[in-house]
């Protein structure tokens, strides 16, 4: 990128990112760190899960988001009796009357929309779960023996309730890893919540407009994959990553203690992308270790299994994360002269 590129690609997404938190905030009240992760997902072309308690208007956000974007918006309330086809669509057989012959016609389902919530996925059963695998990362519904391709850009938000567990069914591994970021909603502070209640027991407020077009949301996702990241950015993020594999050369101690398993090759890919459109949003043309040890929670803490250990010691996904990112050096320098991140790096 050329020094006026680097400027316009920082005012250009600095500018859709103030635009979209405006038009956002006239509904939603605070939230401001999940807001800033679901428009760096966004930005990444990145599906993001959810998860809080009941009444955090978690629904609200994801649907005054897609009228901000002015897309077309997709809402699966997911059920222990929802059927794969009710997600993905299914093919019924027509008769022409005129000619009397029959023809099979897709009928899409509410999968096909460019924002699509899965409304409290962990209900429905697996086989339910898993017709959104395919759409998510092949941006296509397989039907028979057609394929069916998906509007673009394609989102799915999950939410997720952390506190009702019984009749539920919890994403498998494979699953969640197709998700860039999980994304805690937290209850709101004492001043948010005043506003919350004066805001929604007094007149209706006007709905959101739309900041942003498809076409021009594909030009910012564009934008941030042309932001360069050094050498020594990669190599910190895949130190980060990496302690976290049960068997690794490298890896520490409390860790193998700790996992049962750890994150693979896409955390590594969702961390520097969601990294470059940090940096962006920061007014920088170039990405820092901050940046992904920022990123580093929501982007891993759907990708670690804590074992029996970790669990009877009450350590978190996020408690192990947060002692990775105090441990790991960020420096060039201090990363190349221990011994136990050269043996991770292969070096």
């Amino acid at each position: 990128m050329s020094k006026d590129d680097d400027l316009l690609a920082v005012e250009t997404l600095q500018r859709a990112y103030s635009d979209l938190r405006t038009a956002i905030a006239r509904t939603i009240v605070g939230q401001r760190e999940v807001v800033e992760e679901l428009l760096i997902a966004l930005f990444c072309q990145g599906h993001v899960i959810l998860e809080g308690a009941p009444g955090l208007a978690k629904t609200l956000l994801v649907s005054t988001l897609a009228k901000c974007l002015d897309l077309t918006f997709g809402r699966i309330q997911f059920t222990p009796d929802l059927m794969p086809a009710d997600v993905t669509g299914t093919e019924v057989l027509e008769e022409d009357r005129s000619s009397g012959t029959r023809r099979f016609r897709f009928l899409e389902g509410p999968i096909f929309a460019n924002v699509v919530l899965a409304d409290e996925i962990n209900r429905a059963p697996p086989k339910t779960q898993a017709a959104l695998l395919e759409a998510m990362q092949e941006k296509q519904v397989s039907i028979g023996r057609n394929r069916h391709a998906l509007p673009s850009p394609f989102f799915v938000l999950a939410t997720q309730n952390p506190i009702e567990q019984e009749g539920t069914y919890p994403l498998p591994e494979a699953q969640q890893d197709r998700f860039m970021f999980k994304i805690f909603v937290r209850y709101p502070t004492f001043t948010e919540e005043f506003e919350i209640a004066k805001r929604t027991t007094g007149e209706v407020s006007d709905a959101p407009s739309a900041v942003l077009t498809a076409d021009r949301i594909a030009q910012l996702q564009r934008l941030t994959r042309r932001v360069p990241a050094s050498d020594h950015t990669v190599k910190y993020t895949l130190a980060l990553v990496r302690q976290t594999r049960v068997g690794e050369a490298g890896a520490p101690d409390w860790i193998e203690r700790s996992l049962s398993w750890g994150a693979g090759p896409r955390a590594v890919q969702h961390l520097l992308l969601g990294a470059k459109a940090r940096a962006l949003l920061k007014g920088r043309v170039h990405v820092t270790c901050e940046d992904v040890a920022a990123l580093a929670p929501a982007a891993l803490r759907h990708r670690l299994v804590p074992n029996f250990t970790a669990e009877a010691e009450g350590l978190t996904a996020d408690a192990l994360i947060k002692r990775l990112i105090a441990e790991t050096p960020t420096t060039e320098d201090e990363l190349a002269r221990d011994r136990r991140f050269a043996a991770l790096l292969g070096a």
